[in-house]
């Protein structure tokens, strides 16, 4: 037969000096059993954090192994620039997320709040989003003053003195206003009636009689050609605001403005063929086929001068021409009356340009790029890997350290360390090449990727003569990225002749970038120069690299 717990003794009974003795003792062992239980609550907190923290810690380690990998993994050399893009920012805003995440669970039971929709409680962020930023002074400032439900001083004193204050700044948007832009011309006569009438004259429009201002078009512009935002999207944000501009309107003002930018995209080319040494690339413009109802292939060929490696005299500069073909001549008639070192990957149609034969100058020096040589040993490694490949881009990538060493020191300084360091290296890599690729099956990709670097031999090497010349083609695959960002966005351009307006607007907004100019200011006041009769003979003011905006410091 089971028993009850134990009956508790009645202290009444006992005597008192005794009842004291029990008392203090009974009350030692409950302190003694709250203190155990304290101490099992906080070991259990303190466990619960711990793993809390390990799980946070492992999270983030791997979304960092995940953005490592994307940026300089094997397989970043098969994305596109937009898809790394793609790639980092998605990995980006989950570390964000992770973040958010633990300085919540950190913030629960800390923190007496009140807790929001969102889960968390009003308490300041401690994450990266929420540090101070340095933001431009011409931005308009609106100041939310929060008082104090109770200024009354809880001594009894009366009402409590301001002492300071504490601010804090966060970056706030309105949707973009569209106003529009009366302009009156008061006319004045004799009251008498004896002299005519007088009126100032209307100001000079691009778009005689139209509807935009130049500061608009130069917006749309940007949109199209910058932000990548074809036309169609831009007439469905104009829809929801009730104005009146389709995208058939917006398409002839791009038109109208092309004619009169032509020019001056015309005399950039020029000014840049002036330099001894340019980077050119070419890439692919769907262009809209109407007869056989599809797109056919055009290309963008892209001719980029930047001599900022080596502090050269003149300024960044890059211009798209729209060609329907990738013939090597094509490369031959926009390259007219260049001569000097041209950097370029490994295409063919290139070739031509060296050879005596050639029609537009000298034969030219082909340097070629070393970037292009390491993907087509990554492309050619196996999942296994490679030996050969591993030795070979270790010994590429110590020449990419003595580069950034000497990257904008004077050409001289820069052919003298080459010399040094980097030629001793440039010499064991294409004999190593050389000894591979004999005792390779010429069937093999790795003998393939070797054959590459053979066949471009003369081409890599020129950059050990020169400090003029860089290591790759680098300068020029970024300038030309946003042609493929806008091919996806608009699809293709409706005729070879969008595609020639496209490569107008490309080549000033990527100069713009390249000079870090702020491409809608320097198009705005170009257009407005234009429309004012600015000369030909003194195109030379309006290159992006000559424009001055107004100078905005930061607080």
């Amino acid at each position: 037969m089971s028993q009850g717990p134990p009956t508790p003794p009645d202290l009444s009974q006992l005597p008192p000096d005794v009842r004291r003795a029990v008392e203090q003792q009974m009350a030692a062992l409950q302190a003694e059993r709250e203190a155990r239980q304290a101490e099992r609550e906080a070991r259990q907190t303190a466990e619960a954090e711990a793993a809390e923290l390990k799980a946070y810690t492992e999270k983030l380690e791997n979304l960092v192994k995940e953005f490592e990998r994307a940026k300089f993994g094997r397989s970043s050399e098969k994305l596109d620039a937009d898809q790394g893009e793609l790639a980092f920012e998605d990995i980006e805003t989950a570390i964000g997320t992770a973040e958010a995440e633990h300085e919540e669970k950190q913030a629960e039971g800390g923190n007496d709040g009140e807790q929001t929709a969102g889960g968390g409680k009003n308490k300041r962020s401690k994450g990266g989003s929420g540090k101070a930023r340095r933001l431009p002074k011409h931005l308009p400032k609106d100041e939310e003053h929060l008082e104090p439900e109770d200024t009354q001083c809880p001594c009894g004193c009366g009402q409590m003195k301001k002492i300071g204050e504490t601010r804090s700044r966060r970056l706030d948007i309105t949707p973009t206003q569209y106003r529009i832009k009366e302009t009156v011309q008061p006319r004045y006569a004799c009251p008498h009636g004896n002299a005519g009438v007088t009126q100032a004259k209307a100001p000079a429009h691009l778009i005689e009689g139209g509807l935009p201002t130049e500061a608009l078009i130069a917006s749309i512009i940007v949109a199209k050609y910058s932000e990548h935002m074809p036309l169609y999207r831009q007439a469905q944000v104009f829809e929801r605001q009730g104005i009146p501009v389709t995208r058939s309107m917006m398409a002839d003002w791009l038109g109208r403005s092309s004619y009169h930018a032509a020019p001056v995209v015309d005399r950039m080319g020029e000014l840049i063929k002036q330099s001894s040494k340019l980077f050119m690339d070419e890439t692919t413009a769907p262009v809209l086929d109407p007869g056989r109802g599809r797109t056919k292939t055009g290309y963008f060929w892209a001719l980029a001068r930047d001599d900022r490696p080596w502090n050269g005299p003149d300024p960044p500069g890059v211009v798209f021409h729209y060609r329907p073909g990738r013939g090597g001549y094509h490369a031959e008639e926009i390259l007219e009356n260049f001569n000097g070192i041209l950097q370029t990957d490994g295409y063919q149609g290139y070739r031509g340009l060296a050879e005596e034969s050639r029609t537009g100058g000298a034969p030219l020096t082909l340097a070629k790029c070393w970037i292009h040589a390491r993907r087509e040993l990554i492309k050619a490694t196996p999942k296994s890997g490679s030996p050969i490949a591993d030795g070979l881009l270790k010994r590429i990538a110590g020449l990419y350290e003595i580069e950034a060493e000497i990257r904008g020191c004077d050409p001289e300084h820069r052919r003298a360390v080459r010399q040094a360091r980097s030629k001793p290296v440039v010499e064991e890599i294409g004999t190593w090449v050389d000894e591979q690729h004999r005792r390779l099956s010429p069937k093999s990709e790795m003998a393939k990727a070797l054959a590459y670097i053979l066949r471009h031999w003369d081409g890599l090497c020129v950059f050990l003569d020169d400090g003029r010349v860089e290591m790759d083609s680098n300068p020029i695959e970024n300038a030309i990225r946003p042609a493929p960002l806008n091919r996806k966005n608009a699809l293709f351009a409706g005729h070879d002749e969008g595609g020639s307006r496209w490569g107008i607007w490309a080549s000033l907004i990527g100069t713009c970038k390249l000079n870090g100019v702020d491409p809608y200011a320097y198009l705005k006041a170009t257009l407005e120069a234009l429309a004012a009769g600015h000369p030909q003979s003194r195109l030379d003011e309006l290159m992006p690299w000559n424009f001055r905006q107004d100078a905005s410091g930061s607080d």
